[in-house]
Order: structure tokens, then sequence, then C-alpha cells
């Protein structure tokens, strides 16, 4: 029995219990200056929500009975003997608020329901934010769309309420003690960026739709020219004019060094009728202007920071800086592309690029891609064991017309097409006879363009595949483009196959089927004889439509061989 006991109570010592979550305190502070008619509603309203704690109205000088309806309706009541401005009054109501959490709210609002209070705090309650924002559909909001966005935009890019003017806010009180409260209506705004600088997370919150007097055009060019005035100091503050100003100049001129480097390398290996010495000279003047500005780049940018504690400017570095960086990575894949073709080879480095080809179909011919970026390629030997294989990138092959499980014929040899492996990427592997034949050594690197002038004169059975039919065309590969043909092959009435390729005028070519010559079909002017037979109750059709397509296919004629070969498998 004592050790069941023992037992048990390890067991009840490890069970985790959560500790209950500390009572939050939540004060919710209106701002009033002449609200008489509304300032009882909105204290009755949010006095129904469950968790507010304390209701403060500071009348901020109010010259009508806002403090009797205040006090009427359950509030406190902190008086300013003049009207000091919105600001003032949030700053003393956050003073003598005694919570945790307190709620900043207009006492102008007709249509305010405990619904929007609740929206406002809830997610700070239950810690998905330290600040929030609201947002909602108004009528007004012209200050916000001529001031405050175009001027948080251009020094604060990162901050992209929908409404940074809103007017309503929640934050817990330790977070609001880190913010510089402004004394008039430029307070919104600057609770805005500074918790965007400091790194407070806000959240903006949508509440609906509000209803509240418009303010006229006198308090608006106020209201306007104090959000302004917000937005500099805290951009001064903050470092942004410099980040703006200076560090702009900068990063211009880091580009313009920058490009004048990418100039002087690229007439370095590809323009030939400008001297040597002067794209070497324009490539050493870029790179000394470039060094020197991005140093200062560097030494400002440090500078903004050191002025922005635990702040997160990532957003506005990346806008401000990314010109830059796309010059700085430009010239690095130019130079790695230098460096990855450069040869030491008996006290002599010889840099030789190689670029891929761009293909741009501009015909209907059915190819897989009619865009693609191709090459170089570098010959190399086959792996162990694979004297009968070429591995090949899907590119070439598509270059050659040809796919994996083909046959290629090299002087009389056949070898099967197969992909490339896991980490060679455009390289062409041939086994020694194929590379003494095709007269190709080791490491050459050959161009897109010239893959064909390789390959030319191989010959290349080209295998289909549908369902208990497979058909096989064989071709030869020509090192020029010719105007070509398109076929289709139909048994029952079922398209089987579809390709393109070289028929020469006035040449016949064989097709068999399950090896048995049953038809010839002769080529003149691009048209073709009857192509319809029998074969075993089978109907066979080949249809041939001239189409202007161009390729490298050109197929086997009567006397070389079987153009088309067609295997049925009875089921």
């Amino acid at each position: 029995m004592y050790w069941f006991i023992v037992l048990l109570a390890f067991l009840l010592a490890g069970i985790k219990t959560e500790k209950p979550k500390k009572y939050q305190k939540v004060s919710v502070i209106i701002p009033a200056y002449n609200e008489e008619d509304t300032v009882s509603k909105v204290v009755e309203v949010v006095n129904k929500v469950s968790f507010v704690d304390e209701i403060i109205v500071v009348n901020d000088g109010s010259s009508d009975n806002t403090e009797a309806e205040a006090t009427k309706a359950g509030a406190i009541v902190i008086n300013h003997e003049t009207n000091k401005g919105k600001g003032e009054a949030l700053n003393t109501g956050f003073k003598e608020a005694e919570c945790d959490i307190i709620a900043f709210i207009d006492a102008d609002i007709y249509n305010l329901t405990s619904k929007k209070v609740e929206a406002m705090i809830r997610p700070i309650l239950e810690g998905k934010a330290e600040i929030t924002k609201t947002k909602f559909a108004r009528e007004s909001g012209r200050v916000t769309e001529l001031t405050a966005k175009p001027l948080l935009n251009f020094f604060f890019p990162e901050i992209s309420f929908e409404q940074p003017l809103s007017g309503q806010f929640a934050a817990r009180k330790e977070v609001l003690k880190k913010i510089n409260f402004e004394m008039d209506y430029g307070v919104d705004v600057g609770i805005v960026i500074d918790a965007d600088v400091l790194g407070i997370s806000i959240m903006e919150v949508d509440i609906g739709a509000i209803q509240h007097d418009m303010s006229p055009l006198a308090d608006l060019n106020i209201m306007a020219n104090e959000v302004v005035r917000t937005i500099i100091s805290r951009a001064n503050k903050y470092g942004r004019v410099t980040m703006i100003d200076d560090i702009g100049y900068y990063i211009r001129m880091a580009i313009v060094g920058l490009s004048l480097v990418i100039l002087g390398l690229f007439i370095i290996f590809f323009v030939k009728f400008v001297p040597l010495v002067l794209a070497v000279i324009i490539s050493i003047i870029g790179m000394i202007i470039a060094i020197y500005y991005i140093i200062r780049v560097i030494v400002k940018s440090i500078v903004m920071f050191r002025k922005t504690p635990k702040g997160s400017l990532i957003r506005s570095f990346i806008k401000i800086h990314f010109p830059m960086i796309i010059s700085i990575i430009i010239l690095l894949l130019m130079i790695s592309t230098f460096i990855g073709a450069a040869h030491f080879e008996n006290g002599v480095i010889s840099v030789e690029p190689n670029s891929r080809n761009l293909i741009i179909y501009a015909d209907d011919s059915p190819r897989e891609n009619s865009i693609t970026a191709r090459g170089p390629f570098t010959i190399d030997t086959a792996i162990e064991n694979e004297s009968d294989q070429i591995r090949m990138p899907e590119d070439a092959m598509m270059t050659l017309g040809i796919k994996v499980n083909d046959t290629m014929v090299i002087d009389g040899k056949a070898y099967t097409i197969n992909s490339t492996r896991p980490g060679d990427q455009d390289i062409i592997r041939l086994p020694l006879d194929a590379k003494k034949e095709l007269n190709v050594e080791t490491d050459a690197v050959i161009q897109n363009s010239r893959l064909k002038e390789v390959f030319e004169g191989v010959g290349v059975l080209h295998h289909y595949e549908s369902g208990n039919i497979t058909a096989i065309e064989k071709f030869t590969v020509s090192s020029r483009d010719k105007e070509g043909c398109n076929f289709e092959v139909f048994i029952d009435n079922e398209s089987v196959t579809t390709s393109f390729g070289i028929f020469r005028d006035g040449s016949t070519y064989d097709i068999t089927v399950n090896d048995v010559v049953v038809k010839s079909v002769t080529c003149t002017n691009h048209t073709f004889s009857d192509s319809e037979f029998t074969y075993n109750g089978h109907e066979i059709k080949i249809v041939f439509v001239d189409r202007n397509n161009t390729s490298i296919k050109q197929f086997v004629r009567s006397e070389q061989g079987n153009f088309l070969n067609l295997y049925i498998e009875e089921v």
C-alpha cells in the first residue's frame, strides 16, 4: 500500500497545472471638448462592456455641459481649465488611469456599440497585439488621404495601415510609457510611428462604420498641419530624412559605379571594336566609384540604425536599397560566370565565357516548350558499365528532337538515350567510341546552336507508345533547319502519334507494320500519295499536313530504311 501512495504522489507532482491568467484591468479614456450631445451615450455604451473597469472622461476646457453629462453617465471626469488639445487630453487620462490596458475612444461617435469597443480591446486581452488601432467606414478622411498617407509612404514605407489617423486606440499601459504623446491632433500618427520604429506589435482592427460630426475646413487645416509636423519631426528623429536624402544620393552614385563596372566587363568580353584598355579603365573607374559610395551608404545606414533603438527598418531599407542590391547581384553573377569560365594552364589564365541560347519558336510546331534557354553543354565520358548509353540533358534532347529511351546509331553502333544523373546539369556523357566518331573531346563546351553540327548525320530511332501500339520513326540529324511537314497516324480511327520532320521532294518513304513493309508514300511538292491501308483488319491512315514548319529531323528514304515502323500488339 505504501508504494502505491508514493507512486501516486510522483504522478500528481508530474502533472503540470496551468497558472490562472492574471486579471487584466481595462481603462477607457474619452477626451471630450464641447461634446454634451454625445458624451453620455458613449460612456453608457462603454459601461456595458463587461471587462471595462474604469471610464475616464477628460473634459478639455469645454464651455458646455460636457462635464455634467459625463458625470451623470457614471464616468470619472478630469477637467482641463482651458482647451489644451486632444494629445494633452489623452496624456492626462493615461497618467490618471490605474489599469493594465488603456483604450482611447472619441466622445463624438453617434453609433458606438459595445461590440465595437470589445473588438478594439479583445486582441490585447488575448495577447495578439500590444497596441490596436481601428479602421472603419466613414465619409471623411481627407487629411488621411491627402497628407498622412503620402508622407508616411515616403518616410515610413513599411507603415501601410488603411487609416493611420483613426483616433481610436487601445494599448498596454507599460507599452504606452515608451511612446511620446503629441499634444495635438498629431497624437494618433505619432503613436503609430513610435510603435513601428520601436518594434511594438500593432494591429489594425475593423470595427465597421461609425458616424460623427464632420470637421469644418478650418479645423481640418489645423489637423493637417499638426499631422504633417508630427510625421516630419519623427522622420528627423529617426533618421528617415537622412535615409531619403543622403543615403538616396549615395545609392544612386553607387549604382552608377556598379553600372560602369558591368559595362566595362561586357565590353571586355563581347564588344570587339572597343579597345581593351578603354574597357579596363571604365571598369576600374566604376569599381572606385562603387566602393566609395557603398561604404558611404553602409556608414549612413549604421548611423540611422543607432537612431532607431530596437527598430525594425527591414522593409524600408529593402525599398530604399533595392536598386543598389539588384545591381550588386547582377555584377556578382557576371563575375561568377567569368570565374567559372576561367582555365589555368602552363602559367596562363584563359577566361572564355559561354552563354546559354534563348530558343523561341515562332511557328506552330507541336513542341513541348516554345521558349527555352539552353546550354552550353559540356562533354564528359560515359560512366562505368554504360558503354551503350548516352546521357543527355533534357534541353539538349529538345534541340535534337529526341527523348529518353530513343536510340542513336553512331558509326553503326546503337546507343540508348538516357537522362542526366543528379548533379550533371548541362553535361552530355558519351562513350569513348561515340566521342571519337563525333570528334569531340572531354570537357569540350558546346553551344546549343552547335549541337546539331556535332550530331549531324547521326541516325535516330524515335519511339512513341499509345496503349498496345508502338510507333518508331527513323531520321537523321541535320545541322540546318529546313522546311518540314507534320503527320498524324490513326489506327482504327484513333490517333496514335503526331510528329513532324523533313521529307525530300520526289523521294519515297516506306511504312512497316510489325516489320512488314505495307506502304510506300511519295512526296511531291510537299504533298503525299494515298496513305490509307488495312493490316490484319486494322484501318490505318496517315494524314500529312504541310504547315511550313522547320525541323532538323530528316526522315530516312526507302533506300535508307523504313521511315515509320508500327507495332500492333493484338489484345
